[in-house]
């Protein structure tokens, strides 16, 4: 398994504009094969961060999913709203135990 966590810094303001744009990427990337779970939330602390959560079944679905149409889409609508950053890590994950 590969789960990917991290976050985007929004620039102030511009969560309203992109927020059907997250629904649009979560909807297509959940829908994609190999997909576990893909999410986004809102940081509770500072509502200009939003928190990415994605586990996929294996590396080849995350590359998959890096040439997926809708990413593409997606960061092109990032770059054109600008954000303040964004920090993203992968990590290859062994069995699951609950905690």
């Amino acid at each position: 398994m590969i789960v990917v966590a991290g976050y985007l810094r929004l620039r102030p303001g511009t969560f309203e504009e992109v927020w059907p744009h997250m629904q649009a990427m979560i909807a297509a990337s959940r829908a994609e094969t190999g997909c576990l779970a893909y999410s986004y939330g809102r940081d509770v602390i500072d509502p200009d961060i939003i928190r990415v959560y994605e586990l996929w079944q294996g590396a080849v679905d995350l590359e998959r999913h890096f040439a997926s149409p809708h990413l593409k889409a997606w960061r092109a609508r990032l770059a054109a709203i600008g954000i303040a950053g964004r920090e993203l890590s992968a990590y290859a994950a062994g069995e699951s135990c609950p905690v």
